[in-house]
C-alpha cells in the first residue's frame, strides 16, 4: 500500500482501491461508458458499490460492451439469459430497467444528438467541485439530482431515483466529491 492519502470512505480492497484512484469523478463524455455507469448504478440499488464493481467484467461480457442499440433490441429470451447468469446481479427488475433505459437512451440520443449532451446540461457541460472534508458532508441527493431523476422518469429511465443519480453523477464526474485531503481532489478540481 502506498502513502497517498484517499477518501476515508475508501476500502482496503484493490479493486475499490483502483477504481477510486483511477475512474470515481473523472469526467466521462462517452455515451458507451456513461450508459455503462447508468446500467450499474441501477443494479447497485439496495446493495454496496462493491458488490457490482466486482462484476463488472461480467456485466461487460453479459450486456455486449454495453453497446446501447444492441441491450435496446434485447429480447425476453435475453432476459432469461442474464437471469441465469451468475456473474451479473440476477434480479429481473433490474435487468428489465436496464433494456428499457437503453431505448430511452436511444431517444435521447437522437433528440440531443448524445447521451453526454442530455446528461452533462443539468450542471451547465462541467463538473461541480464540492470541497468535503469528510464524509458526514457528503450528501445523497441534490436538486440537481432530483431534477435530473424527475426527468429522466419522464422519459422512460428506471432505476434512476434521485440518490441512485447523486451517486451516477459522481461516478462519472459531473460533481467532484473527493474529499479535500484526498490526492485526487487536486488532481480533478480543474478537469
Amino acid at each position: 500500500m502506498d502513502n497517498k492519502v484517499r477518501c476515508d470512505w475508501n476500502t482496503t480492497d484493490e479493486v475499490y482501491i483502483a477504481y477510486h484512484d483511477t475512474e470515481w469523478g473523472v469526467p466521462v463524455y462517452d455515451d458507451r461508458l456513461l450508459f455503462e455507469f447508468l446500467i450499474l448504478e441501477g443494479a447497485q440499488a439496495g446493495l454496496s458499490w462493491i458488490t457490482v464493481l466486482k462484476r463488472r467484467d461480467g456485466y461487460r461480457e453479459a450486456y455486449d460492451n454495453f453497446d446501447i442499440k444492441t441491450v435496446a433490441n434485447y429480447t425476453e429470451d435475453d432476459v432469461e439469459r442474464l437471469k441465469a447468469n451468475p456473474k451479473i446481479i440476477r434480479n429481473k427488475l433490474k435487468i428489465k430497467s436496464s433494456i428499457k433505459n437503453a431505448k430511452a437512451t436511444l431517444k435521447i440520443q437522437e433528440e440531443f444528438g448524445s447521451l453526454s449532451n442530455y446528461l452533462w446540461s443539468f450542471v451547465g457541460g462541467k463538473p461541480i467541485v464540492n470541497h468535503l472534508k469528510d464524509f458526514s458532508e457528503m450528501q445523497a441527493t441534490s436538486t440537481i439530482s432530483d431534477k435530473m431523476s424527475k426527468d429522466m422518469k419522464k422519459r422512460g429511465f428506471s432505476f434512476c431515483g434521485s440518490t441512485i443519480m447523486y451517486a451516477y453523477m459522481q461516478a462519472v464526474g459531473m460533481v467532484n466529491d473527493h474529499f479535500v485531503n484526498c490526492f485526487r481532489y487536486e488532481e480533478l478540481k480543474n478537469s
